[in-house]
């Protein structure tokens, strides 16, 4: 069993009706769908309606959803450092477990922002378990190294940029993080304060080293996933904005991926009908 929780998310029986296969019943192409895991970023878990994927909920209706708590967040175990390396053994056990209840050869795989990173690590190691990835504003910065933005970006981290001072609460990360950039903070739920705590001992992820040579090699269908950001905070665009978009076209170049570009800076809370669409039709 995964180290991890994973909250399954499965209304094919309500959406045919109610009615589930007969063993003398062919079973319809809805019921036989390739599961597909959700993998979060910082400050939330997987089924969190306010960074999380609870926006995807209704895809429910065509295939089971696995929605991966990471280490330290939602209701799976502490850990006294997130790691993205460790994440990536934690989705690569988690996939394998998926597709085996789903009597299927691998899942789709989506990645949001830091657990796009350990998506992309995952799916390097074991690419047999993936049928298709998705990226959502990954924060792959050192896959795009080259870029001017991440250049910039990369110098100032490891040139000694100031961490998180001595004494800092996580409810006044958040609040810096948020309310600091001209963004709503959300309610400081014990929860979310976890969540937070966590986010703020992350291993640092321009330390990770981004295995884009392994992913083409397995010839994965690949769609990036990016916001807008022309309606975001001007403070929230400037230092996070356009790191992530050039990270999102750096890596559709590089990995020979599909860009979708979708208005706002949260794609998948904000405008999630668009992107569940995208993934409706991306996982066909």
């Amino acid at each position: 069993m995964a180290a991890v929780h994973v909250t399954v998310w499965d209304d094919r029986d309500r959406a045919g009706g109610g009615r589930a296969p007969t063993a003398s019943a062919p079973v319809p192409p809805a019921i036989s769908a390739a599961p597909a895991l959700f993998v979060h970023n910082i400050f939330t878990w997987g089924s969190d309606s306010t960074y999380g994927f609870a926006g995807q909920r209704p895809l429910a209706d065509g295939r089971r959803l696995l929605m991966m708590d990471r280490r330290g967040y939602g209701d799976s175990p502490d850990t006294a450092r997130s790691d993205f390396d460790v994440d990536a053994e934690d989705i690569v056990e988690v996939l394998g477990e998926g597709a085996l209840a789903a009597g299927l050869d691998g899942a789709h795989l989506v990645g949001h922002g830091n657990g796009a990173v350990s998506a992309l690590i995952a799916a390097a190691r074991r690419p047999d378990l993936v049928r298709s990835l998705t990226l959502i504003q990954p924060s792959a910065f050192t896959a795009a190294a080259h870029h001017p933005v991440i250049a910039d970006l990369l110098d100032r981290v490891r040139d000694g940029a100031p961490g998180i001072p001595d004494g800092v609460t996580p409810e006044q990360y958040l609040r810096a993080s948020t309310e600091g950039l001209g963004m709503a903070m959300p309610e400081p739920t014990s929860r979310r304060l976890r969540a937070v705590a966590t986010s703020m001992r992350e291993r640092p992820i321009w330390e990770a080293e981004i295995p884009l040579e392994a992913v083409r090699g397995a010839t994965l269908p690949i769609l990036v996933i990016c916001g807008t950001w022309e309606c975001a905070p001007a403070a929230y665009r400037e230092h996070v904005g356009l790191p992530l978009m050039a990270v999102a076209e750096s890596l559709t170049d590089s990995l020979g991926g599909r860009l979708l570009r979708v208005p706002g800076y949260y794609p998948h809370t904000q405008e999630p009908a668009a992107v569940n669409a995208a993934l409706r039709e991306f996982w066909g």
